[in-house]
């Protein structure tokens, strides 16, 4: 048994919270909204993102940034991914020595183009930080069905230690040294569920969704094998595990973004009905990026980009995307 705090009081970040406690953890919530924080210590719910579900009457919340820090060493991180760097250098001084951080969070900072870890490595000037990442719908975790995630870590016995800390008889927590491999693969994977989601929104059937969810995966996979990462990470739960929840999903935040999208063809309509935030739009440019600077082409993911950025329509990416050459169709090549 452990004390953690969890650093966000959304959906996510309250989300596993209760996986935490129920894990059998000490838990402390740190979030910025009074009102959310009194709700979560006096009713034990969190109706602004989570509707009726009742967390455990053990959970405690607080907006006190100092107390929080203080009250463990141990950091669980789900704020949202573009927000990391200014929160952490805020943070900076009131972190506890040889503190374990583990990033919840999926996404490139598009600025960098840096993964999470590597943001949260430099600002903290840390090497203790890990990930868990998967197959994971908050809406879905909240009601304790049954899910398995990834922890990865530089050393197993990092991973492991975030594996007990998560694991319950409904939350599956396998560990992984692949910390590069299962956090590319869970960036990407937002970039390709917009895809799926335009689609979607164009009216356009299951075939065209599983052309997309496979080529998109085969684009994770070559950019996974470009970085060195274990290829095998993108087949996993880090990898397809969380590419079909996302793509499969109408609970997926991306997929309702992109069906938006699709449908109207704007993405001033998609912002203004999709109010919760996107990592996937935020992050599309950056993976991008970071595909053309190993050389690796990814024809999902620059459509995706160039619909983002207003380039070219919904209608247009999937016409471009049936008009690129045909190789041979080789997972990681």
């Amino acid at each position: 048994m452990s004390k953690v705090v969890v650093l966000g009081a959304g959906q996510w970040g309250s989300t596993l919270a209760q996986v935490l406690s129920d894990a059998g953890n000490h838990v402390l919530i740190w979030g910025r909204d009074q009102k959310v924080v009194d709700e979560i210590n006096n009713t034990h719910t969190n109706s602004k993102y989570l509707g009726e579900n009742v967390l455990p009457v053990g959970l405690k919340a607080t907006i006190d940034l100092k107390e929080a820090m203080e009250y463990s060493n141990i950091y669980v991180i789900a704020i949202p991914a573009q927000a990391l760097r200014q929160n952490l250098v805020q943070w900076k001084s009131l972190v506890q020595p040889k503190a374990t951080y583990i990033s919840t969070l999926k996404g490139i900072e598009e600025s960098s183009l840096s993964r999470m870890t590597e943001i949260i490595e430099q600002v903290l000037e840390t090497k203790n930080v890990a990930i868990i990442t998967g197959p994971n719908l908050a809406n879905e975790l909240i009601l304790r069905q049954p899910a398995g995630a990834i922890a990865a870590a530089p050393t197993m016995a990092l991973a492991e230690k975030v594996q007990h800390l998560f694991s319950t008889p409904y939350y599956r927590v396998y560990p992984s040294v692949d910390v590069l491999g299962c956090e590319l693969a869970g960036a990407i994977k937002s970039v390709i569920a917009l895809a799926v989601g335009m689609s979607i929104g164009m009216n356009l059937g299951e075939n065209t969704q599983a052309m997309l969810i496979t080529r998109g995966l085969n684009e994770v996979a070559r950019l996974c094998a470009a970085h060195k990462a274990d290829p095998l990470s993108a087949a996993g739960l880090a990898g397809m595990g969380d590419l079909v929840a996302s793509c499969g999903s109408p609970l997926s935040r991306n997929r309702t973004f992109g069906e938006v999208l699709g449908r109207s063809g704007s993405m001033a309509i998609a912002r203004r009905d999709v109010a919760k935030t996107v990592e996937g739009v935020a992050s599309s440019s950056a993976v991008l990026e970071i595909a053309h600077r190993v050389g690796v082409e990814v024809p999902v993911i620059e459509a995706v980009a160039d619909v983002v950025s207003e380039a070219i329509t919904p209608s247009q990416a999937l016409d471009r995307l049936m008009e690129i050459s045909i190789k041979s169709e080789n997972f990681i090549q």
